[in-house]
C-alpha cells in the first residue's frame, strides 16, 4: 500500500514556473487526507511557497494538511516541514505574506515553515561550476543574456547546486518551451561543462534548465533522505514526474525502483491522482 505521493513540480504538476492550476491545488489538499505528499525539484524554496503552497492556501487547505505536505528543495539536498504548532525558522523576504485578522490564510503561520537539514556547496565548489556552465554556453552561442528580464539571472546559486536557466526565472512561458523541446541545446552545454569541471554532475531539467551538483546529490540522494526521514520503504512511494528518461533528472527516482508514473503534463497528473482518489474516497 502506498503512503507517499512524491512529484517533480514543472511540467508534472504546473506549466512550468507557474503556480499549480485549481484542479491540481484541489486534488493534492484532497490527497494530503490519505498519503504525505512530498514534491522534489530542483527549485529553491521560494518556488515551492509560490508554485504550490500558496495556490493551495488559495484553495482552503488547512494548517493540519499541511504537516502532511513535505518539500524536498534542490532535488532533496535541501528540506523543509510545516511544523503546525511551532513559531519558526524561515523568513520568506519577498514572498513574506503579513498576516491580519482579515488575511485570507489568518490560521497560516509563514514562521513554522522548518528546515530540517541543508548540504550547501562550498563556495569555491559554486565558482567553478558557474564558470563552466557559462564558459560552455558562451562557447557553443547559448548564453543568451541580451533576452533577460530586468533583475533576472542566467545562473543562480541555490545553495546545494547550481542552476542554469537559459532565458531566467522570468521570461514567458511560451518562450521557455520554445527554446529547447528536445533538450539538444542543454545537452551540449552539459557536455562541455563536464569536460571544464568533470567533477560535478550536470542534469537536464524543466523547459531551459540544467541543475549541477557534486556527485550523487541528485533525487535519488533525495528520495533516501526522504525513506529516512518519513521512515517509508521503496514500495511505499508513489513518484509522478517528466524527465524519466536516462539523462533526466527524474530518471535516478527510476533507477531506485521506486514506482513511477511518467507523464507528459500536469493534466495527465489530474487525471492519475483522480483515479487513486476515486478508488479510496
Amino acid at each position: 500500500m502506498k503512503k507517499v505521493l512524491s512529484f517533480d513540480i514543472d511540467q508534472t504538476l504546473n506549466v512550468a514556473k507557474t503556480p499549480i492550476p485549481e484542479e491540481i491545488a484541489d486534488l493534492l489538499i484532497r490527497c494530503l487526507d490519505h498519503f504525505e505528499i512530498c514534491p522534489i525539484s530542483g527549485q529553491k524554496f521560494d518556488q515551492f511557497l509560490i508554485q504550490i503552497v500558496n495556490p493551495m492556501l488559495e484553495r482552503g487547505v488547512k494548517p493540519t494538511q499541511l504537516e502532511h505536505l513535505h518539500l524536498f528543495v534542490a532535488q532533496g539536498t535541501q528540506y523543509y516541514r510545516y511544523a503546525n504548532s511551532t513559531a519558526k525558522k524561515y523568513n520568506l523576504g519577498a514572498v513574506s505574506i503579513k498576516m491580519t485578522k482579515e488575511h485570507p490564510y489568518a490560521k497560516y503561520n509563514e514562521n513554522n515553515w522548518e528546515q530540517v537539514y541543508n548540504f550547501p556547496l562550498k563556495p569555491e565548489e559554486v565558482a567553478k561550476i558557474t564558470n563552466a556552465i557559462e564558459t560552455a554556453a558562451k562557447e557553443l552561442g547559448f548564453w543568451e543574456e541580451d533576452k533577460l528580464k530586468k533583475g533576472d539571472e542566467i545562473i543562480e546559486n541555490r545553495l546545494s547546486q547550481v542552476t542554469f536557466s537559459a532565458l531566467g526565472q522570468k521570461a514567458g512561458t511560451e518562450e521557455k518551451y520554445a527554446w529547447d523541446p528536445d533538450c539538444k541545446k542543454r545537452n551540449q552545454i552539459v557536455k562541455r561543462a563536464k569536460e571544464i569541471a568533470p567533477e560535478f554532475d550536470y542534469e537536464v531539467g524543466g523547459t531551459t534548465s540544467i541543475n549541477a551538483i557534486t556527485p550523487g546529490m541528485n533525487k535519488q540522494f533525495g528520495m533516501n533522505k526522504l525513506l529516512k526521514e518519513l521512515d517509508v520503504k521503496k514500495s511505499e512511494i508513489l513518484y509522478f514526474g517528466d524527465m524519466t528518461q536516462p539523462g533526466g533528472n527524474d530518471y535516478p527516482v527510476v533507477q531506485m525502483g521506486i514506482d513511477t508514473i511518467t507523464v507528459r503534463s500536469h493534466e495527465d497528473t489530474a487525471y492519475a491522482l483522480r483515479g487513486i482518489l476515486g478508488v479510496i474516497d
